[in-house]
């Protein structure tokens, strides 16, 4: 999946989030656990785009760690309205398949960079190894 891709699928979880939000009951359940729900899924695509834009690796994973975790979160809040029983659960299953499918495309791309990180440490490590060399210190005894 390409990075342009990713992005309208993350604003695509964005407004159907926005789209089931607007169909749940008006009690203060759903007001509370809405709201957290609609900021996650919301932010899940406004920082996939900062991710997009980070200037080092360490930047990407960050953020990208941010991502994975609005991602998760997201779901999470449908698995509460479902298991509360304040919606069926099969109109939620979209949304935390969704969520989920997101989560783990996000981890993928982190650990891709993790990995290729770690090889390019790796190659640049100092590969002249001098084993022989031994400094002994003497000390004569004097004063």
């Amino acid at each position: 999946m390409t990075p342009e891709e990713l992005k309208r699928r993350t604003k695509r979880f964005a407004v159907e989030t926005i789209r089931f939000h607007r169909t749940l009951p008006r009690t203060e359940e759903t007001r509370v656990i809405g709201r957290q729900l609609l900021r996650a899924a919301s932010s899940v695509g406004a920082n996939y785009r900062a991710v997009c834009r980070a200037k080092t690796d360490s930047d990407f994973i960050y953020k990208l760690g941010v991502c994975i975790e609005e991602s998760d979160e997201a779901g999470y809040w449908v698995e509460i309205l479902v298991e509360a029983e304040i919606i069926p659960a099969s109109r939620g299953r979209d949304l935390i398949r969704e969520a989920d499918e997101l989560t783990r495309i996000l981890v993928a791309s982190r650990e891709t960079v993790r990995a290729r990180v770690r090889r390019r440490r790796t190659a640049h490590e100092s590969k002249i190894k001098n084993g022989k060399s031994k400094i002994v210190q003497t000390h004569s005894g004097g004063g």
